[in-house]
Formats: C-alpha cells, sequence, structure tokens
C-alpha cells in the first residue's frame, strides 16, 4: 500500500512540474543583431503557445532586386508571429532554465516592410512595401537574468507590392505593367537581448 501511495505522490508531483513548464505570460524585450534593431513582445495564448509582437529597423538580406544599386539600406518591419515552445517540459524535468521561454520553437514569422522611408535609399529610388510568410525553427536561451541570445532560420514566401513609379517612373516589367513581385524567401536571424 506505501508503494501504490508513494507512486501516486510522484505521479502527482511529476505531473505538476509538467503542468508548471509553460511560457512565460508576457515578455517584453529589445534585441539586437547584425543586420537591425528590434523592440518585441512576447505573450502567452495558450501553455506554451505565444503571440510575438516586434517593431524594428533592419536590413533585409533578400530584398531582391527592387532596391538594386542601393547599396546597404534600413527599412521598418512590423511583424507577428505565432510560435510554439515545444520542449519546455523536457527542458524543466532535465533540470535546464526555461525562463524568458529559453527552449526551441517552430513559428510562422509574418513580417511586413512599409513603404514609410527606406534609410540610404537615394531619391530616384520609389520605396516599397513587402509582405513575408515563413516558417521558421528556432532557439532562445536566457543568460542571468536579463540577457538573452536567439537563432533561427527558415524558408518562406513574400510578396513584393511594387508601384507604377518603380525606378524614377519606369514600368516595373518587360512588358510595361505595374505588377506585385512574388519570391521565395530565406530567413536567418542571431539577435542578442535585453528583457524587462
Amino acid at each position: 500500500m506505501k508503494k501504490i501511495f508513494l507512486l501516486i505522490i510522484l505521479g502527482v508531483n511529476l505531473n505538476l512540474s509538467a503542468q508548471n513548464a509553460t511560457a512565460e505570460k508576457s515578455i517584453f524585450g529589445v534585441q539586437t543583431g547584425f543586420i537591425g534593431l528590434w523592440a518585441n513582445n512576447e505573450s502567452q495564448l495558450v501553455n506554451n503557445f505565444v503571440l510575438r509582437s516586434e517593431i524594428g529597423i533592419e536590413h533585409d538580406i533578400a530584398v531582391g532586386d527592387q532596391y538594386d544599386g542601393a547599396g546597404f539600406i534600413f527599412q521598418p518591419v512590423l511583424t507577428l508571429e505565432p510560435k510554439l515552445y515545444y520542449n519546455l517540459s523536457k527542458r524543466s524535468r532535465t533540470g535546464k532554465n526555461i525562463s524568458k521561454n529559453s527552449g526551441n520553437y517552430v513559428s510562422l514569422k509574418t513580417s511586413y516592410h512599409p513603404d514609410w522611408f527606406v534609410l540610404n535609399l537615394d531619391d530616384n529610388i520609389t520605396k516599397t512595401a513587402d509582405l513575408a510568410i515563413v516558417p521558421t525553427w528556432g532557439f532562445r536561451r536566457v543568460v542571468g537574468e536579463h540577457f538573452t541570445y536567439e537563432g533561427g532560420a527558415g524558408l518562406g514566401y513574400r510578396i513584393v507590392f511594387l508601384k507604377s513609379n518603380y525606378y524614377n517612373g519606369h514600368a516595373t516589367n518587360a512588358d510595361g505593367n505595374s505588377t506585385n513581385r512574388n519570391q521565395y524567401t530565406p530567413y536567418f536571424h542571431i539577435r542578442l537581448g535585453y528583457t524587462f
């Protein structure tokens, strides 16, 4: 009887530990990488599923040919990214830190570069907006109480919203019509951050 009682206590304890291994309710932070600066929030939706919202300014690696010859440019970005942290319970059971959502995740990164402004862009090139949807795998780890590092990679799809006055009023394609441009886009990031 004592063995059964001990097994029940152990089972309840393990179950409670697993239930506590969920994403944090809300995390605010700032991050920097070799291509930008971002402010973000991760809000828990359910257990290990969060919604990351982000605003920043970045250089778009996969900018395509809409800014050919422009050099190194920076543009604003707005991002919504549903993320599933899939290994928080396992990390918790093995004694690894899960604070600040330290774990591995899969996500659907949806980023919009508005045509508000582009830094270091010639005046004769029209600013264009684009929308990218990229399935992503990544990881996030905390160092100390507030510092984080994060990395991720994915391959997705982007729509560039070209304008009729693109490239000094010239047409955007060979037949003289202005049209949106669709392209596959790779995604890769390494960031250092501070959480509040």
